[in-house]
């Protein structure tokens, strides 16, 4: 954790919201605002900028949600294949809900949702009929005739016309979506032609938070971008078309500058004026460099990210989800930051807890687990798992008991509710491993803080380990990994299962 903010939040909010209401006067105050990245609980920007509001986003939008209306697209074939947002472990289609209700609470306006690349998939038809039953407007964009080659066609009524018209009647429009690809740029585009269609001069613009165009190609806020998108390929450049037209480096990424040339056709054919944009750079709406107060706390912080997403695609890489490419694209960006997996302080911690727990014989199950979880003070402390417990919920039981000032060998947990539990699990419910995960020892500490007061003490600490880094030396179990996102720690694993069996109830 970091107690040095390197990014003022109040700055970036007032700097980025003043910035968003200029570009929609460019066009006559009706723009459609493409929100690249997450639009709330951006996890990511506040590992790497420490400070960052992870939903400052969101924030952004009350303080302009009298002028703005949002549109939500997703895209038929990630529903189809049930894709899932790591940070949260559900899927883009429930992440779509979860927005939505997200914004309806803080007052937001969404005007609906486009399922983007429509071709009649079962799971998107399904999952329009649920928004429909449930008052929620839905569109279907099918692909666009002619893309991306053919302009003619593209901008007609057999391309961009051939696609549903959301009317909208705010003059800043939100278009956002789960995940890369989700067809918001696509949408964007097929709005404005339909505006100019209507008269009405519409114009857009994207806001991507990274890359941060104006740091350095190789500044590591720049290379924890690229880690962070390994599995997509995607690769930071200096922006060409920026160069050309004004002579300035600026930093890009290789999708937005290899499309635009596209788009700025599609626009110019549509708008009547090919030099309303000069490059992708001008495209793009993004203050966030000018929000970084401490460059130094950010490189630091990047890095550690860096070597969180190498862990990540590493364990990926394991369970079938990742490629081996992704994974040696992370090692590449280490090498050349000049860092190490075991630069995370927590990873040798952990390592060393899993040897000791072996050399002693005091793990359950058939693989001794090891984990290190750092404090707030910077201190670590270690667990292991054992008969009764993971792994992860002795290093967690163990860093509240320190928080709360009381000794590492005093029980919190009532041994009579462990053996009842186990008990449970293995006569009745048949479970093979009976040991508490994360999850079940969290409510099982709930239980006992009810007789226990010491236990109700070191409960009330676990609000402490939001934002905290851990390291276990296993790939966790659905149990531990549910607890610890709701604890809100930084968890990363070494690639290794936490049992020899091939599947695990």
């Amino acid at each position: 954790m970091y107690t040095t903010p390197g990014f003022d939040n109040e700055k970036y909010l007032n700097e980025q919201t003043a910035a968003i209401l200029e570009r929609a006067e460019m066009f006559g105050n009706k723009l459609y605002l493409e929100f690249g990245g997450k639009l709330i609980f951006d996890f990511h920007a506040a590992r790497i900028l420490p400070g960052f509001n992870p939903n400052v986003k969101m924030h952004l939008l009350q303080k302009l949600k009298d002028q703005a209306e949002l549109i939500v697209c997703i895209y038929a074939g990630d529903i189809e294949r049930r894709k899932v947002r790591a940070d949260f472990g559900i899927t883009y289609e429930f992440d779509a809900l979860k927005l939505i209700d997200d914004l309806r609470d803080r007052g937001i306006l969404v005007r609906g949702v486009v399922i983007t690349r429509f071709d009649e998939q079962p799971a998107a038809c399904a999952f329009r009929d649920k928004l429909e039953r449930r008052g929620v407007p839905v569109f279907m964009h099918r692909h666009t005739k002619g893309y991306p080659t053919d302009v003619d066609l593209i901008v007609s009524s057999s391309g961009y016309g051939a696609n549903p018209y959301i009317e909208t009647t705010r003059p800043l429009v939100i278009v956002t979506g789960p995940g890369p690809g989700s067809g918001k740029l696509a949408t964007c585009l097929s709005q404005v032609y339909h505006e100019h269609a209507r008269g009405v001069r519409a114009g857009y613009a994207k806001f991507e938070t990274f890359p941060i165009w104006n740091l350095p190609l190789k500044h590591p806020v720049n290379v924890a971008y690229e880690a962070a998108t390994a599995d997509l390929r995607d690769i930071n450049l200096i922006d060409p078309f920026h160069l050309e037209a004004y002579g300035k480096q600026a930093v890009n990424y290789n999708r937005d500058v290899e499309a635009f040339p596209i788009v700025r056709r599609i626009l110019a054919r549509i708008m009547g004026d090919d030099a309303v944009y000069r490059s992708p750079t001008d495209m793009g709406v993004n203050r966030a460099g000018f929000g970084i107060v401490n460059d130094l706390v950010c490189q630091q912080a990047s890095k550690q990210e860096i070597i969180r997403r190498y862990f990540r695609y590493s364990c990926e890489y394991m369970m079938g989800l990742a490629d081996k490419e992704s994974v040696q694209r992370c090692e590449m960006l280490m090498n050349e930051m000049d860092i190490v997996p075991l630069d995370r302080p927590m990873v040798q911690p952990a390592r060393n807890a899993a040897e000791n727990a072996e050399t002693e014989g005091m793990a359950g199950g058939d693989v001794c687990c090891g984990a290190a979880l750092e404090l707030p003070d910077g201190s670590i402390v270690t667990g292991h798992n054992s008969p009764t417990m993971h792994a992860a919920s002795a290093v967690v039981l163990n860093a509240i008991k320190k928080l709360a000032g009381l000794p590492q060998h005093l029980h919190l947990l009532s041994p009579n509710i462990i053996e009842s539990i186990g008990t449970l699990k293995k006569s009745v419910l048949r479970e093979k491993n009976i040991s508490l995960d994360l999850k079940e020892t969290m409510i099982t500490l709930g239980i006992c803080a009810t007789t226990n007061p010491t236990a109700g003490i070191a409960m009330d600490k676990l609000k402490e380990l939001n934002g905290c880094e851990m390291h276990m030396t296993h790939i966790p179990s659905p149990g531990d990994e549910a607890g610890l996102r709701r604890l809100g720690i930084n968890l990363t694993t070494d690639p290794a299962f936490a049992s020899k069996d091939l599947f695990i109830s």
